[in-house]
């Protein structure tokens, strides 16, 4: 275990290793303090970014860092956001009818379900269709498969793919790592059950956003120490990977929205249970067994504070020997994956991401 890092984990939460306590177990439990950031102004959005931003700030949300999580699960999201600028567009905000929904459990908690997402055409048609495994964003504490809806109805549409969104437990109800094991054993499940819906269980990618980027580089390794059908492609949208909070991103990046530096910290305290789990490597992924796997896709956002970890995971998988693509698009923020309506950087990302897992998905 590095013992520098649970130190200066330590110190980040504000306690000693000894005394570290982290939240209760419930979600009304008051939130930490929040860390002195530097005043450092983060780099220009792009126009289209800022209209994004813009919308999120006249929806009035407070400080994730302040709140409960309680409290903090009923704040506007930057996909509300979305909406809001594309209504002013006059835009339609419904979703996308040429892809149909259907959820499922595969697990007995109410939160281990997953929303299984089929494009309408190939319903009961033909051939079996490749599937996506992919996890949401949220830190493992806020959100759901209803806040990131974009992205798997994308990718099913534009890969013809079955892509099946997993809900995961969420913190602090339930601690790392249990949203690692939810993770898992949905992939597993997948593997038993895709061909009862018309999908394909020997081709299968694995996808997700932030939290669920590091879930989807998790699960792979997963499925390799444990013998399950690899996973043709990983997908990884800025994700937590490195716990090293001196990372270039944290810093320049500190103040950025919609995520910032501190709301790591707050994040942190809701879903570990001392500071060793941040040295654990299905979380700090740069220090995980990253041999033999899959070719893996790696975006980030340069206003991020998370771009350092998937430009440090890049660094590391490829020493590893993996083959690993990785791009950080300009004047743009975290969350702006699937935001591609509104956001050309977005849509350039989100075409980088499909042609990656077309050829690895439909050859």
């Amino acid at each position: 275990m590095n013992n520098h890092l649970i130190l200066s984990m330590a110190l980040l939460l504000g306690t000693s290793t000894s005394a570290f306590a982290q939240s209760a177990m419930s979600p009304n439990a008051p939130p930490p303090p929040p860390p002195a950031v530097a005043a450092t102004q983060p780099a220009q959005a792009a126009a289209d970014m800022q209209a994004v931003l813009d919308a999120h700030a006249s929806l009035a949300p407070k400080p994730i860092e302040t709140l409960t999580p309680a409290k903090a699960r009923l704040q506007p999201s930057p996909a509300d956001a979305a909406k809001k600028v594309m209504r002013e567009k006059g835009m339609s905000t419904a979703p996308d009818p040429a892809v149909t929904t259907k959820d499922v459990a595969y697990g007995a908690d109410p939160m281990q379900f997953a929303r299984i997402y089929t494009p309408a055409a190939t319903v009961g048609a033909g051939a079996p269709l490749p599937v996506v495994v992919y996890y949401h964003g949220g830190g493992w504490v806020i959100a759901d498969v209803n806040t990131y809806d974009a992205t798997p109805r994308l990718l099913s549409k534009q890969l013809n793919a079955i892509v099946v969104s997993v809900e995961y437990r969420h913190a602090p109800e339930f601690k790392f790592p249990a949203q690692h094991e939810d993770a898992a054993a949905a992939y597993r499940w997948v593997l038993a059950n895709a061909a009862s819906w018309g999908g394909n269980p020997a081709k299968v990618a694995l996808a997700g956003e932030s939290a669920g980027g590091n879930l989807a580089v998790a699960t792979a390794i997963y499925a390799r120490d444990n013998g399950l059908t690899k996973p043709l492609h990983v997908l990884s949208v800025y994700p937590i990977a490195n716990s090293d909070m001196q990372l270039p991103s944290r810093m320049d990046s500190a103040n950025a929205k919609p995520l910032n530096t501190p709301m790591l910290k707050w994040f942190g305290n809701y879903y570990s249970k001392t500071p060793a789990d941040m040295a654990d490597p299905r979380l700090n992924l740069v220090a995980a067994d990253l041999r033999n796997l899959p070719p893996t896709t790696i975006i980030n956002a340069q206003i991020d504070p998370l771009r350092s970890d998937g430009e440090t995971l890049a660094t590391a998988m490829k020493k590893a020997g993996d083959s690993v693509d990785q791009k950080t698009f300009p004047g743009v923020t975290h969350e702006f994956f699937g935001l591609g309506k509104v956001v050309r950087g977005a849509y350039d990302a989100e075409l980088y991401a499909i042609a990656k897992l077309k050829k690895a998905l439909l050859n």
